[in-house]
């Protein structure tokens, strides 16, 4: 059987105030095999963030285990999980997260540049991931010069500079208007379905988690529904449609 992208089994994670503990996440297990396109979806303090954080090895389970990749990510250092978050990550965020001073060009080029590679190359490799997504001729201007489309498809390419197997989008609709996002939803649905790249998304909205094929659900930290998108919206009252 394949190794799963994501495995995490039991996981728990509680944040400590002196002696008060509060518990976030109670037992989570998931597993995310490579070319999935899993949307979690759950209201505020849900534990839906919290467990973005630990896919995306920007914080750890208190509990549990969590491989990405076949790496056991409970037993990294803070230097090996930034290790693993640039070779196997990608990620997209509602704000963008652009550096304004920077060209378009070079905000793309950057994973690769704290990777290591050549200033030559990674420009190079970021003309092309711009050009993927239709801004190769923007690639010398700067972010505020952009739509905020414009900016959410930059990051896109940026998430995709150094060829991840996955991609981690944090609400990657919330800042932009209903066509737009339309268009968003769309470049992640190719790019699951035409590279095998695997997306995990978190989206409080259902008319994005059904752009998905798979839909977790999450409520005090614990999982309601792990199953197709389109029967678990219909349970929720939701229609399925995409635009």
């Amino acid at each position: 059987m394949t190794q799963p992208l994501i495995d995490i089994r039991q996981v728990t994670k509680s944040y400590f105030s002196g002696s008060v503990e509060t518990q976030v996440l109670f037992g989570i297990d998931l597993a995310v095999p490579r070319g999935d396109f899993l949307a979690v979806m759950g209201q505020s303090g849900s534990g839906k963030s919290t467990l973005m954080n630990i896919f995306g090895c920007l914080d750890q389970a208190t509990g549990g285990s969590y491989h990405l990749n076949g790496v056991d990510t409970l037993t990294l250092s803070r230097a090996e999980l930034a290790t693993i978050r640039n070779r196997t990550i990608g990620f997209v965020f509602q704000s963008f997260n652009l550096i304004k001073r920077m060209s378009v060009a070079e905000n793309v080029a950057l994973p690769l540049i704290y990777a290591g590679v050549s200033r030559a190359k990674a420009h190079a490799k970021a003309l092309v991931e711009l050009e993927r997504v239709g801004l190769k001729d923007y690639a010398k201007r700067t972010p505020n010069q952009l739509s905020g489309g414009q900016q959410q498809r930059v990051a896109i390419a940026r998430a995709l500079v150094a060829d991840p197997p996955l991609i981690l989008a944090d609400e990657p609709t919330g800042n932009l208007d209903t066509q737009t996002s339309v268009e968003i939803m769309r470049s992640f649905q190719q790019l699951n379905e035409e590279r095998g790249i695997t997306i995990l998304l978190v989206t409080h909205e259902p008319d994005i988690a059904a752009y998905s094929k798979r839909l977790m659900r999450l409520k005090d930290g614990h999982v309601l529904y792990d199953g197709p998108s389109a029967e678990g919206l219909r349970l929720m009252g939701h229609e399925t449609t995409t635009v």
